[in-house]
């Protein structure tokens, strides 16, 4: 489900997404949010897109409204929602909570709880509670080093990728196996645990976008761990539809957590590592990319390389 809001609104598609995907996404159904996703031409989006359009009337944006009547005019289902002022916002919040309570009887699952947000947190508690007894997170090892970008993954994913992969044992090489387990029906997962900044969200827009145009497939993004609490429930829970792609970097900076031996690098760590082990343990296509201390830099590799593995002629090198 696409969340196209008016500018004014822009802000009501986080919380869209966090009531949509942590209320139904469990016991392998649910409804998968896709929040900033920019409009593209109808012949970008497969058959399995339904958006949903909240215009606030005394804020129009022209541009929305032509791209909007091409989708609808392509045969793409449009709900159209008016919301007259953004004091009206109050009467979304309950249109939409009871809209998600009634979605989720009749998908049958419960819309009040939420276990597998609980999975993530206690994997991620047993991570840091090794590194108070020995003083180091649990050693682990990259299937790729290359150009500063370390690629990590679980036995399955890495012996499934390796094998798609060929003699292509590179960073592209292995992102366009990664990438091309994406299907019809199927969406792209970006985890960033990052620094959530404009300048890495503008990168990470690029590259969701490449991956969307070329694949026609959804595309989520979530900054971690905000997104642990809203989108990841339905990434872990929800349907084994998800290609996820999570991003992590070394620390430039780092500090200690006041009455403990870890530090908040250490805890950053800790629930990225936490989240991958549940994914894997759902038995969900994921691969990690770890960035450099110069993040930005490493996002700009990682962008040219998923623009590579995801163009039409693969470069032989």
């Amino acid at each position: 489900m696409t969340i196209v809001t008016s500018p004014g609104l822009h802000d009501l598609g986080a919380w869209l997404e966090q009531l949509l995907a942590e209320s139904t996404g469990k016991l392998g159904k649910g409804l998968i949010p896709v929040d900033r996703e920019k409009i593209g031409s109808p012949g970008v989006y497969g058959n399995d897109r339904i958006f949903v359009y909240l215009r606030l009337n005394n804020a129009v944006d022209p541009t929305q409204e032509t791209q909007i009547d091409t989708l609808r005019k392509a045969d793409h289902p449009v709900v159209h929602i008016d919301v007259a002022d953004i004091y009206d916002i109050g009467q979304e919040f309950f249109r939409w909570e009871i809209a998600t309570a009634v979605a989720g009887s009749i998908l049958g699952i419960n819309a009040f709880n939420q276990p597998d947000v609980e999975a993530s947190k206690i994997a991620t508690r047993q991570i840091t509670e090794a590194y108070e007894k020995c003083g180091s997170l649990p050693p682990e090892s990259p299937i790729l080093e290359e150009d500063g970008i370390k690629l990590f993954t679980d036995e399955r994913n890495a012996a499934n990728l390796k094998a798609l992969a060929g003699s292509q044992q590179s960073l592209v090489g292995l992102l366009r196996a990664h990438l091309n387990q994406l299907g019809a029906g199927d969406y792209l997962g970006l985890l960033a645990f990052i620094e959530m900044n404009n300048a890495h969200e503008e990168s990470l827009q690029t590259i969701r976008h490449t991956v969307r145009d070329r694949k026609r497939v959804a595309t989520c993004l979530g900054f971690g761990p905000r997104f642990l609490h809203s989108t990841g429930q339905a990434y872990k829970g929800g349907p084994n539809s998800g290609v996820f792609l999570q991003i992590t970097c070394d620390n430039a900076v780092d500090l200690p957590v006041p009455g403990q031996k870890y530090t908040f690098g250490v805890v950053k760590a800790a629930q990225a590592r936490g989240d991958f082990q549940v994914l894997a343990e759902r038995k969900r296509r994921a691969l990690r990319v770890h960035l450099p201390a110069d993040v930005k830099a490493g996002l700009e590799k990682l962008g040219r390389a998923v623009s590579e593995a995801t163009s039409e002629i693969p470069n032989r090198r």
